[in-house]
């Protein structure tokens, strides 16, 4: 909403109303001090409760010009935001934050936070109870109304949520050279009814096409500038802990934040690794190379995290971090309520079909021949990853890996390195 500075100039000059709030953002040095994050969340509630909008901070509401602040405070206040949307919003909103300039009262460029609001799925509970948009301000629901809001949405989520529209972005965020590699030489639809077939285009309330989350996440070249938690974020560290080695070489060995479509984040990921890792040579007629982890049990591990993460939670990412001893994969959002996790080498439930869908036709690409896979694709759909995961792994370093539950909230699998720290050399 209002994706161009024309727009969004056009807006503020006419003021608030049922698409815009102008928020100014006080500071204490580099801590945001104003406004007050109760307050902020049930304006953000309200937005999503009701069409969505756009939410301006830094902009001084009398004035309607930007009151100025450092590119320090324009970050910390970025954080601050996410905070407050994930701790004081139940469920957390998927939101959508940009780093803007705009002219100030002397005309020159000032830093705003844009942030984008679109209609969700569920009905938001802020600090202050219920809230929706009406005009330029917010209204308390009634009991009937949340009661009647609730029917409403709970039917639409009957569509899974990587069936649903982006509706911020446009269909010229999808790539054609990444979904034409889906079509068929007995596809003869037109490109729309294509890619709505496939799975990567959805409409609106409106009937205004738009990517679906799924489309998003394989038929765009940078799915994080319209879904900011869709990557991968990677660390090795030379000890067995995150915390510093006290010998004046850097803890980290290397990190990363690995993006684009699904299976290029699949790729990079499996480099990471094989990357980072460490082979041991043994002499047994004629030297042989162990590595420290089966590569093909890390590429099982890492497709099911992008295929079965929640991409609705916000703020959330897969993250990857590297040992000495071990290798934890965090990939958010909890399993799904009829499996545990003594069922999962066994059983088989997608949180995503569409993307598990669309996975299951992506091609493994020849660039990753080290991992010994027959697959032709990133998915087979027969349930087979998890097993491959604890047998690989277990037959190389003899001890069999964990998956952990956080909270309810996150799923952690530990694989174990072959050798474990003795190979690291710390």
């Amino acid at each position: 909403m209002f994706d161009t500075r024309e727009d969004l100039l056009t807006q503020i000059r006419l003021g608030e109303d049922n698409r815009l709030e102008l928020k100014a953002v006080a500071f204490r040095g580099d801590r945001v001090a104003g406004p007050h994050p109760d307050g902020l969340a049930d304006e953000i509630a309200a937005f999503a409760n009701s069409s969505g909008g756009v939410l301006l901070l830094g902009i001084d509401e009398r004035t309607r010009k930007p009151h100025g602040m450092s590119i320090e405070q324009l970050t910390a206040l970025e954080h601050w935001l996410q905070g407050v949307c994930n701790d004081r919003i139940k469920p957390p909103p998927l939101i959508r934050i940009e780093k803007w300039e705009l002219p100030d009262a002397a005309g020159y460029p000032a830093p705003v936070l844009k942030v984008d609001i679109p209609r969700s799925l569920y009905v938001h509970e802020s600090p202050n109870g219920y809230f929706y948009r009406i005009g330029s301000s917010k209204r308390k629901m009634t009991t009937d109304y949340i009661v009647r809001l609730s029917q409403q949405r709970s039917q639409t989520r009957m569509i899974r949520f990587d069936e649903q529209p982006v509706v911020q972005a446009p269909l010229e965020a999808l790539d054609p050279v990444l979904y034409e590699r889906f079509r068929t030489t007995r596809t003869r639809d037109e490109d729309l009814d294509f890619l709505r077939k496939l799975g990567v285009v959805a409409l609106d309330d409106q009937g205004i096409a738009h990517p679906s989350v799924a489309g998003i996440l394989v038929a765009c070249r940078e799915p994080r500038q319209w879904m900011p938690n869709a990557f991968v974020q990677a660390v090795a560290y030379r000890g067995t802990s995150p915390s510093a080695i006290d010998d004046g070489l850097p803890y980290q060995l290397d990190a990363r934040d690995i993006s684009g479509p699904l299976d290029e984040q699949v790729r990079e990921s499996c480099r990471f690794v094989a990357r980072n890792m460490k082979v041991a040579g043994v002499k047994d007629l004629g030297r042989k190379d162990i590595p420290e982890y089966d590569l093909t049990a890390v590429f099982e591990a890492i497709v099911n995290a992008v295929a079965h993460r929640d991409y609705a939670i916000y703020g959330s990412k897969i993250r990857f971090k590297m040992f000495a001893d071990r290798l934890e994969i965090y990939s958010p959002g909890s399993i799904p309520n009829t499996m545990t996790i003594e069922s999962l080498p066994y059983r088989q439930a997608a949180r995503n079909e569409t993307l598990t869908s669309l996975l299951a036709k992506c091609p493994v690409t020849t660039d990753i021949e080290w991992v010994n896979t027959d697959r032709r694709t990133l998915m087979d759909k027969r349930g087979e990853g998890v097993r491959i995961i604890m047998e690989n792994s277990e037959r190389l370093s003899g001890k069999r890996p964990e998956y952990r539950l956080l909270d309810d909230s996150e799923l952690l699998l530990t694989i174990y390195a072959a050798g474990g720290a003795s190979q690291n050399g710390d």
